[in-house]
Order: structure tokens, then sequence, then C-alpha cells
């Protein structure tokens, strides 16, 4: 997607994408990332998300890439947090106690930047992007986390019906993005309440581990 569309979203409060609490699944399933005491969680395109907040309450770290800076601003807002934020070249680093959010494109985030991380809650970005940046995107992802284990949330509809994002994602595509270099297991499948604008959604975890 273009980022002006992000912005536009953001810039204009068309984010029904944000969620009200943390996400269900995030608290249900976290278990099966066996992140350590204390862990470090990359949270990828992660807006102003609440399911930060519930990491941190937890007592892990989080790093996250966000294209809009104005998500970032509101974020700390709501943790009642003022950050220090210093310009990386095309990226912003805003960081506190615990948390380090990195502003631009995730593309041109690095390792070295990055830094090391123990797990990668993927519940916005993979289902964000069009087919063609995804292609890019999950080994992107992979190399920049040295293969963290993931928990990865996908749609699946008729895309004949609507047109993402949330983008409908098959699940042999995600096979195909990720099995050379995860084992992939299904968590869980279900229907989405009231499916999006109508149409009927089925929602896939997935739990991704190294081989």
């Amino acid at each position: 997607m273009e980022h002006s569309f992000w912005h536009d979203r953001w810039e204009s409060g068309r984010i029904g994408f944000h969620e009200r609490e943390p996400n269900p699944l995030l608290v249900t399933q976290f278990p099966d990332l066996s992140v350590p005491e204390n862990g470090r969680i990359f949270v990828p395109l992660c807006g102003k998300t609440l399911d930060i907040a519930w990491l941190l309450s937890k007592g892990h770290r989080v790093v996250g890439a966000e294209l809009s800076e104005l998500a970032i601003q509101q974020l700390f807002e709501d943790l009642g947090v003022e950050p220090a934020i210093s310009d990386l070249g095309v990226l912003k680093h805003y960081r506190a106690d615990s948390i380090d959010i990195f502003v631009g494109d995730v593309f041109d985030l690095t390792a070295s930047v990055l830094g090391a991380v123990d797990a990668i809650f993927d519940r916005a970005a993979f289902v964000a992007l069009p087919e063609h940046m995804r292609s890019a995107y999950a080994p992107h992802i992979a190399d920049i986390t040295g293969n963290a284990p993931q928990l990865l949330i996908t749609f699946e509809y008729d895309p004949s019906q609507l047109e993402g994002p949330p983008f409908s994602i098959p699940s042999d595509e995600v096979v195909q993005r990720y099995g050379d270099r995860y084992d992939i297991s299904t968590l869980a499948t279900d229907k989405v309440t009231g499916g999006f604008k109508g149409l009927d959604v089925k929602e896939h975890v997935w739990l991704l581990k190294p081989l």
C-alpha cells in the first residue's frame, strides 16, 4: 500500500483496525511462543495497539515498527509515558523504559537497529500488505529478527467480494511465504463474528517456530 493510504487513515481517524482491548488471541495463545521472562517482543506495524500495554504488563519488553508518527504519539500518550525521540536517518526512534518504537517504513528497519528479539506478534502487518509486498515482507522480517518465533494472525474470505486491507490470505500462502524458515502449525481457526461488512471471514492463528 502507498504510505499516503495509511497516513490518511490515521489523520482522518479511520482506524477501524484499532482494537479497544488487547487482542484476545494474543492473550490466549501467547504462552505457545514460550517467551522467556523479560523477553523482547517485536510488534510490526503496531499502530497504538493495546497489545503493547498488555505485553508490558506481563513484564516483557516491546519493540515496534510503525509508519505513522501520529499513531506512535498517541500510543505514548495512552501509555502515559514521555518518550525520548532521536533521528536515525530515514527512521525515528521513540524510546522509554522497556519500549522502543521505530517510526518509518518497516523495510528500512535493519537487524542492527532493531536489536535482538525473542518473538514476534504479527496481528496487523502481514494482513495489511498486498500480495506483492507480502512476498518481500516475510523474508525481511525473518532476516532482521534472526528467524524469531512468531504468532501470526491471518484472515481468509472470498477476495472477489471484498478488497483489503486486511487482505484475505489462503493457508497455502502462509506455507509458501514462511515454510523455508519455520515449522508452521495452526493454533486456532474460527469465524469472525459479524464478518467483514457481512462477508463470512475465517481467522487463523499460526505458530511459526524456526527450523
